[in-house]
């Protein structure tokens, strides 16, 4: 995830032009779904679309097949067959188009794949295998999704549930190195984190779980009247009770004792998130 990039044989096919790009990234992102005439319209042109949308669309998606085509005839220059043809690869079906993958893949899908297998592995203990899946899923993201593309609702709306999913393997991926007795080297990166999102309770609770079993007691809990300062004065609203209960265990608690306390309350969760 990052930057758009759609390849066919291995040739990019990403447009330079701005409504042509925001359309595969469109059907890129729902490859193999029919995707409505309606929903792009609404995408390139939101409620007020002109009276040529629907042959403006169709403009653009015949540019969109010619970049195929010439994809499609450099594979066969290098003395492969073409069995397939631009309209192949984008069908037009009734209603709209689709975009078929010919069994290639997508960061999204594959970041999908790995999260799930992540979260399988978290939920049966292998907290080494499941840092280690989400890890490989995270590293699939290079920047903000469709960060190059200008984004009408469509593309916001899902570039918006993608930063969720991906803050989510994040948060879960946190939680195995520190079931993992990582805490010190999170250290640097929950830092940059807490202060990218500094209401965002489960990584604060991350980091002063990491912080209190790297022997930095005070700061913990310093970081965690920070956020009840922030949360009181810009919100009205005081820290979950998870986050309540990490502050009480760190006064309470040796450095050791924390995470366990925590894992055996929640039972396979180290902070509920509440953000």
């Amino acid at each position: 995830m990052g930057a758009l990039d759609v390849r066919e044989n291995g040739v990019c096919v990403t447009p330079t032009a701005p409504k042509p790009r925001q359309v595969l990234a469109l059907l890129a992102l729902r490859a193999d779904q029919v995707v409505s005439v309606a929903t792009l319209t609404e995408e390139l042109w939101g409620g007020t679309p002109p009276r040529s949308a629907r042959t403006t669309l169709q403009t653009y998606v015949l540019q969109l097949r010619d970049l195929i085509s010439g994809a499609l005839e450099q594979g066969a220059e290098g003395g492969e067959e073409p069995r397939r043809t631009a309209k192949d690869v984008l069908v037009t079906v009734q209603g709209g188009y689709l975009l078929h993958s010919g069994g290639g893949t997508s960061d999204v899908r594959e970041f999908e794949r790995l999260t799930e297998l992540g979260y399988q592995a978290m939920d049966a203990g292998d907290f080494q295998g499941a840092a280690g899946r989400l890890r490989e899923a995270l590293a699939l993201w290079t920047g903000p999704a469709f960060a190059d593309v200008q984004a009408g609702e469509q593309l916001r709306t899902e570039a918006k549930r993608l930063e969720e999913t991906r803050l989510c393997a994040l948060d879960r991926r946190i939680e195995a190195d520190l079931r993992l007795g990582r805490h010190r080297d999170l250290l640097a990166e929950l830092t940059v984190l807490v202060g990218r999102y500094p209401t965002h309770e489960t990584l604060r609770g991350q980091y002063m779980l990491a912080l209190h079993r790297s022997g930095r007691r005070s700061e913990a809990l310093e970081t965690y009247q920070r956020l009840r300062t922030t949360l009181v004065r810009e919100l009205g609203l005081e820290p979950s009770v998870d986050l309540r209960r990490i502050q009480r265990q760190i006064l309470a608690a040796g450095p050791e004792d924390v995470l366990d306390e925590i894992a055996d309350d929640d039972g396979d969760r180290l902070v509920q998130p509440t953000v």
